[in-house]
């Protein structure tokens, strides 16, 4: 195994120390300014780094990928068991718990969907007057001309917080996260959160809803639950994804601090004209060959080492939680969230022997043109932020940090069960018929 340095912040007291991972290549960093309630002495893959007694902390990097941040946005954490002997948590074990009382919380809600507005009236309503809750939404869903017209929500409309998309910051004013929808408003909120993710609660008022296992009927005493922090969690893994594209002979402009696909850039080398930007992914990274009718050729490394070119209409890179999405559909195996993996699946590769590969969530994977390419390809990030990759530039893809703390109606394992059986319809078939008595008989005799 390599050994790394984690190296604790000289300037900062023990009981805020900043934690920086070098197996994030050091641009992910996470503090903890509470201590976490109900830690265990022996610490978990998925518990949060201790503190010790000297300035430099030594650990080693393991194929399960990163240790995730297990602190969600300014006061939540998950409670860790104290029972536990197994250096993996047991995933039933998950439990959301609060370090401060929560008082903020972002709705969001499924856009262009009139049945979704009386749900997202009672429940900010019930926020507000009942559990006096600073409630945020998007500036252009208070921009429906029916909730622009209603006269009785407007007392309640006043008192929101808006931002919008790309230009405000909210990552550290959200305590926890209440989707109204299907499963794009919760890849949606993993969007508008590039570090730490508050715990999201999502309401199945969508078309699918493998994401979304709450429903509305009961939600007053489902959010009071979660308010009092008795809720089980599944940890979503996200991909870090980093693209270097070359600039073509000219500098990119950039407005309020983010680039052209409305990002922000995390560095730009002037000598080499060369830009990098960064995305959170919950999903998946869809590598295709766009517009062009030639095959998509590109080629494939894992840890600095070649390991195929893909030749077809493109590749999938996806998290265990994207494994049920387009992955699935490009014939893909179904893979629980709690499993530390990346998928690589491609989209119609021209060869009968190309099959779906599971990798380690540790790796860094990194994907470009083949100098063979006859064309450029096209990516995407959980379905946005699509742009044109071309010669030169590169996309390099690993486990992030930073999972995406779901909230769970029962337990990780049986509401995924649940959402395979009710979404997918896993395995249903006509069950096959027993041999009457008779038959039973005859063989038997015979």
């Amino acid at each position: 195994m390599e050994q790394e340095n984690m190296t604790v912040n000289k300037e900062l007291s023990p009981g805020a120390a900043a934690y920086g991972c070098s197996a994030c290549h050091g641009d992910e960093t996470w503090s903890y300014s509470h201590p976490i309630r109900g830690r265990a002495k022996s610490r978990s893959l998925s518990a949060s780094p201790a503190l010790g007694s000297t300035r430099e902390f030594r650990r080693t990097r393991s194929l399960h990928g990163p240790c995730p941040v297990t602190t969600f946005g300014p006061k939540a954490c998950v409670l860790q068991n104290p029972q536990t002997i197994m250096h993996i948590q047991d995933p039933a074990s998950q439990r959301l718990t609060w370090n401060k009382a929560p008082k903020s919380v972002l709705v969001i809600k499924k856009m262009r969907d009139a049945g979704l507005l009386q749900p997202f009236k009672e429940l900010c309503t019930y926020l507000m007057e009942e559990k006096n809750m600073i409630v945020y939404v998007e500036k252009k869903v208070l921009e429906d001309p029916a909730i622009a017209s209603d006269e009785s929500f407007g007392a309640v409309k006043r008192k929101f917080c808006t931002f919008r998309e790309d230009y405000d910051d909210i990552s550290n004013r959200i305590d926890f996260i209440i989707c109204l929808g299907g499963d794009g408003t919760l890849l949606y909120a993993s969007s508008l959160f590039q570090g730490s993710v508050p715990p999201v609660m999502a309401f199945h008022l969508g078309s699918l809803g493998f994401l979304t296992p709450f429903s509305f009927e009961n939600f007053q005493s489902q959010v009071t639950q979660v308010i009092e922090g008795n809720a089980a969690v599944v940890l979503r893994s996200r991909l870090k994804v980093r693209v270097v594209k070359e600039l073509q002979g000219k500098k990119t402009a950039v407005h309020n601090g983010l680039g052209e696909s409305g990002s922000r850039p995390v560095g730009l080398d002037m000598d080499v004209e060369k830009q990098a930007m960064q995305y959170q992914v919950l999903n998946e990274v869809v590598i295709d060959r766009g517009p062009s009718s030639y095959l998509s050729n590109v080629d494939v490394y894992l840890d600095g080492h070649l390991i195929t070119t893909v030749q077809g209409d493109g590749v999938i890179v996806s998290t265990p939680t994207g494994s049920t999405a387009y992955a699935a559909a490009a014939g893909a195996s179904m893979i629980h969230p709690n499993v530390p993996a990346i998928m690589i699946t491609p989209i119609c590769p021209h060869s009968l022997s190309f099959r779906p590969i599971v990798v380690p969530a540790g790796v860094e994977l990194k994907i470009m043109l083949s100098p063979e390419a006859r064309n450029t390809a096209w990516v995407s990030f959980d379905g946005r932020k699509r742009q044109e990759i071309r010669h030169g530039d590169s996309i390099s893809i690993t486990t992030s940090c930073y999972p995406l703390p779901s909230i769970c109606v029962r337990d990780p394992v049986s509401d995924w069960f649940e959402s395979l059986a009710q979404c997918l319809h896993w395995n249903v078939r006509k069950k096959q018929a027993h041999f009457e008595e008779e038959e039973e008989e005859e063989e038997e005799e015979g």
